[in-house]
C-alpha cells in the first residue's frame, strides 16, 4: 500500500533551538492528529546535537542540513522545495499550539479564497501580539523606531489620523497585507505563482516582501478566532544576547540587521526613491538623537555620556547602511547577512 501524500507540510527553521522545537512539535502533535502532515526541520549549521535530540522523539521528521547559517528565507525555501503538502506552514521554533488552531486554520484556508493566512498570536501571559499588518506607502512605518525623530513622526501620524500599520488583535477574519512569519500558512499553488522567498534577505522583512508578491495573486488574512503562543524572538535574542524582544533596538548587530533588511524590502517593493527617503531620514535621525538626548540628560542634571554611546552605536549602523546603499540600489543579487 502506497504511503498517503501529506496534505500539510510544516517547515521549521532551526538554529540552536532544538529544545524549543521539541516543545513546539509536541504541541502540534497533541492538537492536530486529525490531519495528514509532515514535519520538515531545516538546520542552519547549529553545530550541536539538535538533529539527534529531535530524531529521538520525532523520528519521522525530515531533516535538511544547510551547512551554513542561511537565515530565514533560504532555509524555508529549502524546506518548501521538498515539501509534499498542498498547503505549507512556516512555523517558528518558539511557538506553542494551545488548541486545534493548526487543524482549524488548515481547513478554513483550504475552503476559502484566501491564498495565505495566519492566526492571532499570543504572548506567554495570554496578551495579544501583532500578527497581521498593512502596507504603508514607502514603508514609512520603518521610521518609527528612530529615537526622538520616530516619536515626532508618530505624533504627526496620530494628528493626521494616518492609517495604523498593524492589527494588534484580530477579530474573526481580518484581511491584511502581510502576515508574521512566525505562523504563515500558504497554499502551494500561491507559491507557484508568486515564487519562493527572496534569498537576498538573511533575517527580518523577508516575509513582508514575500507577502507583497503573494498579495498580487489574491487575498491574505488572519483568523482571529484561532491562537498560538509565540515566545517572540526567543532563539535569536538568546543567540545575540539581546535584552529586548521587539524591533526598536537599532544600536547593535541585531539592530543593524533590522535596518538593512527593512531598507532592502522598501527598495524591492517601492523603489529607489523611497529607499533613499528612508535612508536620509535615518541619517537626520542621528542628528536629532544627539541633540535631543543631550538636552534631555542635561535637563535631568545627568551626564549625557551614556546617551552619546547609544548615538555613536546608532550612527555606526547608519554608516554601515550607507556603505551597502550602492548594492541595494543596483538590485543585483546579494546576501545581506549582518551577523
Amino acid at each position: 500500500m502506497s504511503k498517503a501524500i501529506p496534505l500539510l507540510s510544516i517547515i521549521i527553521v532551526n538554529y540552536r533551538s532544538a529544545h524549543l522545537i521539541l516543545d513546539c512539535l509536541k504541541s502540534v502533535v497533541q492538537y492536530s492528529s486529525s490531519i495528514e502532515k509532515e514535519f520538515i526541520v531545516v538546520d542552519n549549521h547549529s553545530n550541536d546535537r539538535g538533529k539527534e535530540t529531535i530524531a529521538e522523539h520525532f523520528p519521522e521528521v525530515k531533516w535538511i542540513d544547510m551547512n551554513y547559517n542561511s537565515g530565514f528565507a533560504r532555509a524555508n525555501n529549502a524546506g518548501i522545495k521538498i515539501a509534499n503538502g498542498d498547503v505549507l506552514l512556516l512555523l517558528n521554533p518558539d511557538t506553542i499550539v494551545i488548541d486545534d488552531s493548526i487543524t482549524k486554520c488548515f481547513h478554513q484556508l483550504v475552503h476559502s479564497n484566501y491564498l495565505a493566512c495566519g492566526v492571532q498570536q499570543l504572548n506567554a501571559d495570554g496578551s495579544t501580539q501583532i500578527s497581521g499588518n498593512y502596507f504603508i506607502r514607502g514603508g514609512l512605518n520603518h521610521l518609527l523606531p528612530i529615537p526622538y525623530w520616530g516619536g515626532f513622526i508618530r505624533w504627526v501620524g496620530y494628528q493626521t489620523k494616518s492609517k495604523i500599520p498593524n492589527v494588534q488583535e484580530a477579530k474573526a477574519v481580518e484581511e491584511v497585507d502581510w502576515i508574521s512569519g512566525a505562523f504563515l500558512m500558504v497554499k502551494k499553488e500561491a507559491i507557484q505563482k508568486a515564487g519562493l522567498m527572496d534569498e537576498d534577505f538573511f533575517l527580518y522583512a523577508e516575509e513582508v516582501e514575500w507577502c507583497s508578491r503573494l498579495r498580487k495573486h489574491g487575498k491574505l488574512c488572519i483568523f482571529g478566532d484561532l491562537n498560538i503562543i509565540h515566545l517572540e524572538g526567543g532563539s535569536i535574542n538568546k543567540e545575540q544576547n539581546a535584552p529586548d524582544k521587539g524591533y526598536y533596538n537599532l544600536f547593535d548587530k541585531k539592530g543593524l540587521q533590522l535596518m538593512v533588511s527593512n531598507h532592502l524590502r522598501v527598495r524591492k517593493q517601492y523603489g529607489v526613491f523611497w529607499f533613499l527617503f528612508l535612508l536620509l531620514n535615518y541619517s537626520w535621525g542621528v542628528v536629532v538623537f544627539f541633540i535631543c538626548a543631550s538636552m534631555h540628560q542635561l535637563i535631568k542634571l545627568k551626564s549625557p555620556l551614556p546617551k552619546w554611546q547609544l548615538v555613536y552605536s546608532f550612527a555606526k549602523n547608519v554608516l554601515r547602511l550607507w556603505s551597502l546603499a550602492p548594492a541595494i540600489i543596483s538590485g543585483k543579487p546579494h546576501f545581506y547577512k549582518m551577523f
